[in-house]
């Protein structure tokens, strides 16, 4: 009976893990595409709404969904709370809310990258890094796509095999 009461645990938690690792492939490219919206915004803002760039990060974090809402609402707090620079209340919100996205080091390396040059340069100058970042947040989001067509199914399959697997080696 305590075999198999301990069988069944097995599989649940690999299975549960298999979801869990398929969720995160899921949720990737969804993320990517909420950035994308975002920044687009926040290139609006710059561009036609001549608002200031802690009202447009508050704005932001109203419209966007979580966790991208709690990056811009973060930011909007340290721009107006702190005496810090831009890029500085940008790096630091980067990384207290990055943990808490399925986003990879790469789209962290990007984003970080545009917050280097955010309120550095005019308004067109300003537009034109917006639009690399979109360019470079596009090919990650087509890499997302890829390994979430590739991978999701099987993390799924292997969640639940290696809990067999596990109880047979365990028998």
């Amino acid at each position: 009976m305590m075999k198999l009461i301990g069988a069944v645990l097995i599989i649940v938690a690999t299975t549960w893990a298999g979801f869990e690792a398929s969720r995160h492939l899921h949720e990737r490219p969804r993320q990517l595409r909420q950035l994308k919206s975002a920044l687009q915004s926040l290139e609006a803002e710059i561009m036609y709404g001549h608002t200031p760039l802690h009202e447009a990060a508050r704005r932001l974090s109203v419209q966007s969904a979580k966790p991208l809402s709690w990056f811009f609402e973060n930011f909007a707090i340290k721009l107006t709370n702190t005496e810090t620079t831009v890029r500085d209340a940008w790096e630091q919100s980067l990384k207290e809310i990055w943990k808490k996205t399925a986003l990879k080091q790469g789209e962290f390396e990007i984003m970080k990258q545009f917050g280097e040059t955010l309120g550095r340069h005019d308004r067109k100058s300003q537009q034109k890094q917006i639009m690399l970042t979109l360019s470079h947040l596009e090919r990650e989001e087509n890499d997302a796509y890829d390994k979430q067509a590739k991978y999701e199914k099987m993390v799924k399959s292997l969640g639940f095999l290696s809990g067999l697997l596990l109880i047979i080696l365990l028998m």
